[in-house]
């Protein structure tokens, strides 16, 4: 076994690899940016090497910096993680090169199935169904000839990003351009594959371990079919979806996928299947790295996954076959991501956040665990991937397991910053979710009914207590209160004066609230309130309410403030950031006429693109951003004037 190890990476994954290596008594090296001076990462690590500025590609994708920081520190390997520079092959060979154990597969397995054109072909010839499709040149002819639906993908990435659905073949070139974008920004290579797609898929993934002595075994599947934006959010081992028969076919073939391109260490064979059809499975991918989901695995099997890298990277042999491995009970993780969920009529979704962790509570406990990089006073920036923890549990059957997952997402605190920890919450509990019956498309089409509907009552009344017990002065050195300074609305010989509190949760209209039930108390981190004779309680840290998961930023509103900040073009007129991000496209200039829908400006964030289309026919009247331009959320991007407001000015 190695004497130190360094982690070649940030977040949760870092904190997690660091929790293995502590426990086989393995020296970690953490890296870090400026941006994670203070991680938690960075403060678990036995030592901690700078690396370089904040943008990704000036430190943790520096190969350089890392290889520097390895040496500095006397490591003898190298553990990637996942992201970053994970299934780098040219990172592995450095590693090599350098005198380093790369904890992976070899490289020359890493370049074979990250170019998943050659990943494709290399499996189909060991005997392993692959989906219909072809790649670059011959993309765009090969996509009208598949015809809609086909699913545009990077050749060299995974992750869901740069991955296109096209259901309507008249916008294909756009969305060949948009993938082209993401996968370029993502993985410097911009090649894509088009393939042909199956209508409510199930997403099921096989976990393979192959050693250096010819030795492999798969310890079982994980269904990750509940996606959006292509991206997983809810995983769990094993599928209810497979019996002993399929699941035995699916890792032979997961197998024969890992012997084929001289596989070694943990990787994941990811498969597509009809739901109405299991024993129809097709190759998709290879991930050649350790999966997010892991832990699922590691909680059915009770291996530990990371340990069995390390012992492979080492020289050890397997001392298992595959007559050994059996899954006990049920496991399901969700993962906690930076995510503003929108509750606006008719943009309902998903977007990147951030901020910085006012209050924390992680869940932990009986069949329970978090994976997490949080602590209290951490900054979530738009520098990095938003998944922020993960929260794991395990339950002797899939019932008690949602049960239990539902429970722990409820007692999921992160002030400060917007997660997706009560949308999940509620995902669990939908019907489909529940028996099973799921497929990768269920959460795009039950968005509707999964986001709150506006703002509960209960979260005004809260912060309406709140600000009054703000605005109360103290007692005098006697004792003593000027009732004419308290904010209750009392006057002398007349009726009591409703006190109105003007407020405002972040990306929604102002409302004017007054307190309409009794008995509030409020604490330094609780308020507690009845509002028709239900009690409720909330976390509080700042102007952020938490309750179940689910998290407000309830500020004060100051109308007279607003009305002179206001533009002189109505909010309607404005298309503001959805989030703080960097403007990568540029569509129009002033004086354009343009179209309701039609793109004008894209801006990234956290690995992902969002187009903000016109709101209507109009003129664009102001253009405050360029290609390259940071953008805060909320900020005015442009104006589009529109056509009636423009001829009424004529006449």
């Amino acid at each position: 076994m190695f004497d130190t190890v360094l982690v070649a990476n940030r977040g949760e994954i870092a904190v997690r690899v660091i929790r293995t290596l502590r426990a086989l008594g393995v020296r970690s090296v953490a890296v870090f940016s400026d941006a994670d001076a203070d991680a938690r990462h960075v403060r678990e690590a036995d030592t901690a090497v700078r690396i370089g500025p904040p943008p990704a590609a000036e430190s943790y994708l520096s190969v350089e910096r890392l290889l520097e920081a390895a040496a500095r520190t006397g490591a003898q390997a190298v553990h990637p993680g996942y992201g970053f520079l994970a299934e780098n092959a040219a990172f592995a060979r450095a590693c090599a090169e350098a005198g380093l154990v790369f904890i992976g597969p070899p490289a020359e397995a890493i370049s074979l199935m990250g170019d998943k054109i050659r990943a494709k072909e290399t499996v189909k010839a060991a005997g392993v169904p692959v989906v219909p499709g072809a790649a670059d040149p011959e993309l765009e002819a090969a996509a009208r000839e598949l015809g809609a639906p086909v699913l545009l993908k990077p050749s060299a990435g995974g992750g869901g990003k740069g991955m296109r659905l096209v259901r309507d073949l008249s916008v294909l070139e756009d969305e060949i351009a948009a993938a082209r974008r993401e996968a370029r920004a993502s993985f410097g290579d911009d090649t894509l594959l088009v393939e042909r797609w199956i209508d409510r898929p199930r997403h099921i993934e096989i976990q393979v371990l192959a050693d250096g002595h010819g030795n492999v075994i798969h310890l079982g599947e994980r269904e990750c079919s509940l996606q959006r934006r292509h991206q997983k959010v809810i995983e769990e081992a094993p599928s209810v979806l497979l019996d002993e028969e399929t699941r035995a076919a699916m890792g032979e073939a997961a197998v024969q996928a890992a012997r084929s391109c001289g596989y070694r260490g943990a990787g994941t064979v990811e498969f597509i299947v009809p739901g109405t059809d299991p024993s129809s499975y097709y190759f998709m991918e290879m991930n050649t790295r350790l999966q997010v989901e892991h832990p699922v695995t590691e909680l059915v099997t009770g291996l530990d996954l990371v340990e069995w890298q390390l012992r492979i990277a080492a020289g050890e042999p397997l001392p298992y076959e595959q007559k050994d491995i059996t899954l006990t009970g049920h496991s399901i993780e969700a993962r906690i991501c930076a995510e503003t969920v929108s509750v606006k009529e008719g943009s309902r979704g998903f977007l990147p956040s951030g901020g910085t962790v006012l209050a924390l509570r992680e869940p932990q406990g009986d069949g329970i665990r978090t994976d997490s990089g949080l602590s209290e006073g951490t900054e979530v920036s738009s520098l990095y991937d938003p998944m922020l923890s993960k929260v794991i549990v395990h339950g002797p059957d899939r019932a008690t397991a949602l049960r239990k997952l539902r429970a722990a997402l409820a007692d999921t605190v992160t002030l400060g910053v917007p997660t997706n920890a009560g949308f999940l919450r509620r995902l669990l509990a939908h019907p489909q979710v529940v028996s099973g019956d799921m497929d990768t498309g269920l959460v795009e089409r039950e968005v509707d009914g999964l986001v709150p509907d506006g703002v509960p009552p209960e979260v005004y009344e809260a912060a309406a207590a709140v600000r009054e017990e703000a605005l109360r002065p103290g007692r005098d050195a006697g004792g003593w209160t000027d009732p004419f300074s308290v904010p209750s609305g009392w006057r002398l010989g007349g009726e009591r004066l409703p006190v109105a509190h003007p407020l405002r949760v972040t990306g929604l209209e102002p409302v004017t609230h007054v307190l309409q039930g009794t008995g509030h108390r409020v604490t330094a981190d609780t308020v507690t309130v009845t509002l028709d004779g239900v009690t409720h309680t909330f976390r509080r840290a700042g102007t952020w309410l938490g309750r179940d998961g689910d998290a407000w930023n309830v500020q004060d509103h100051d109308p007279v403030e607003a009305s002179l900040t206001r533009s002189a073009y109505s909010g309607a007129d404005s298309l503001t950031a959805p989030m703080p991000g960097t403007v990568t496209v540029v569509k129009v200039a002033v004086g354009d006429e343009v179209t309701a829908g039609q793109g004008l400006v894209v801006v990234e964030a956290m690995k992902m693109e969002h187009v903000i289309s016109a709101p209507h026919d109009g003129t664009v009247v102001e253009l405050d951003v360029t290609p390259g331009t940071t953008v805060a959320m909320d900020q005015v991007l442009a104006v589009v004037e529109p056509h009636s407001s423009a001829e009424e000015a004529e006449k």
